[in-house]
């Protein structure tokens, strides 16, 4: 049997094994409590889509905008595809195209639209589990019928008065501050539906950081305004579509630079600072601690046996761990620390302002978070153990180069001396003496010695 056919036979029985078995589809894998509020979402959903279908008159006024809205929305998602949007790159001004439909018809539509749109997305090939699709495309239905109903009942009369032409609506008081309140009100539903699912997957993870985010605020509020901005124009006449698609596809274009700009300093697995950014940081905090005379710190951080948990569990959970140890760093340390994954499983933590005692101490503490940490992967829990090698600026370097060689070796020795421990360089105490010498030991719970 020759190595092709030994493949398409592998794959044949992996699929056979996920029909026979469907807890192992992705969404059946999570916890029991997302996998209710997912599916019990979706139901509601479409229960309410079908009630408001049911009891919606059709009007060719009404098709015809939101079929023009839809082939706005599908010429931009075509427009970004056609540049290359690169994986993890996915903000978007689709909420431009969802708003005026939300608000100038009825809701039927503003739960429809985030589904033609995801189908759209999804033949494009996007990596994006089935159910993850679905469940933000029924977020987005739900925020747009909520935005769409209250609206409505803001500003009685708004769909006759668009479909025939006339915009004497806008001219009243209440018209655009209720424009302005349905669009909040819109992401305000659909970025707590995203938390709620957000929180049951990882109740640890800081609810915060998912609601409060300042740049996500930020596109949020670029969004709504021009989601507004796209509503009175076609409130205006729909013909003015033709005009408002060129700026918005314009500024998507500048959103998406911005992302890419990001996205060139990031870790795509981890989200932390990729090796290039993170050196560049590093060179910069390394002179200004020179400069000014402050103490400074580094850690090189290692997964033991990370191998093993490849060769075990797939590449694809070691990812996973790979995530959960850089976000239990990023928690560890403070927001002025310059974290980044170096290569493979390896990570580096500069840590400004900090003397050796105290970076002992903290590398005492990731060390100690990283081993009670937990990945699920299908019934069983990993859990993993690091090895950590300290150096201090000027003691063993006055560097970058120095000081990751000195953390290096200190790591070595950590992983030497059995893991899961940490390992402080000692000063080199003459020219002539062997840094190979001059490594001290800190076993789990212990205290560092220099020797």
């Amino acid at each position: 049997m020759s190595a092709v056919q030994e493949a398409m036979g592998q794959r044949e029985r992996g699929l056979r094994r996920l029909i026979k078995r469907p807890w192992c589809w992705p969404l059946l894998a999570m916890r029991t409590s997302l996998i209710v509020y997912v599916i019990t979402l979706l139901a509601f959903d479409l229960g309410l889509t079908g009630w408001e279908i049911s009891d919606t008159s059709l009007h060719v006024g009404d098709i015809a905008m939101f079929a023009g809205l839809l082939v706005a929305a599908v010429v931009c998602v075509e427009a970004m595809r056609r540049l290359g949007q690169p994986s993890g790159v996915s903000r978007d001004l689709l909420s431009a195209w969802w708003l005026p439909i939300a608000l100038l018809l009825p809701p039927a539509y503003a739960l429809i639209a985030p589904f033609v749109i995801g189908a759209v997305l999804y033949a494009q090939g996007r990596q994006t589990p089935v159910y993850r699709r679905l469940f933000s495309s029924a977020a987005l239905g739900l925020a747009g019928a909520a935005a769409s109903t209250t609206f409505h009942a803001l500003i009685p009369g708004i769909v006759l008065a668009t479909l025939h032409g006339s915009y004497a609506w806008l001219s009243r008081p209440a018209a655009i501050p209720a424009t302005l309140g349905c669009a909040i009100l819109f992401d305000i539903v659909n970025t707590s539906l995203v938390a709620a699912a957000a929180h049951l997957a990882d109740p640890e993870a800081p609810l915060g950081k998912v609601l409060w985010d300042r740049e996500s605020l930020l596109l949020d509020l670029a969004e709504t305004c021009v989601g507004i901005l796209v509503t009175i124009t076609c409130a205006l006449s729909f013909l003015l579509l033709l005009v408002a698609l060129p700026p918005v596809i314009l500024l998507q274009r500048s959103l998406m630079h911005q992302q890419l700009q990001a996205a060139a300093r990031t870790d795509p697995k981890t989200g932390l600072l990729n090796a290039t950014a993170w050196q560049r940081e590093a060179d910069a905090e390394i002179a200004r601690a020179l400069r000014l005379e402050t103490p400074l710190a580094l850690l090189l951080v290692d997964v033991d046996h990370f191998k093993q948990v490849n060769d075990s569990h797939g590449h694809l959970i070691g990812d996973e761990v790979l995530r959960g140890l850089a976000a239990e760093l990023r928690r560890q340390v403070r927001e002025s620390d310059v974290v980044g994954r170096f290569g493979g499983e390896e990570f580096t933590v500069l840590l400004p302002g900090i003397g050796a005692t105290e970076a002992c101490r903290i590398a005492e503490r990731l060390r100690h978070s990283a081993s009670v940490l937990k990945v699920g992967a299908g019934d069983a829990e990993i859990k993993v153990t690091v090895s950590i090698g300290v150096a201090v600026l000027g003691r063993h370097g006055r560097d970058l180069f120095e000081l990751l060689a000195a953390a290096d070796l200190a790591l070595y020795r950590a992983k030497d001396a059995g893991r899961n421990r940490i390992r402080l360089c000692a000063p080199v105490k003459g020219p002539k003496e062997p840094v190979t010498d001059t490594v001290a030991d800190t076993v789990p719970g212990g205290q560092a010695q220099e020797g």
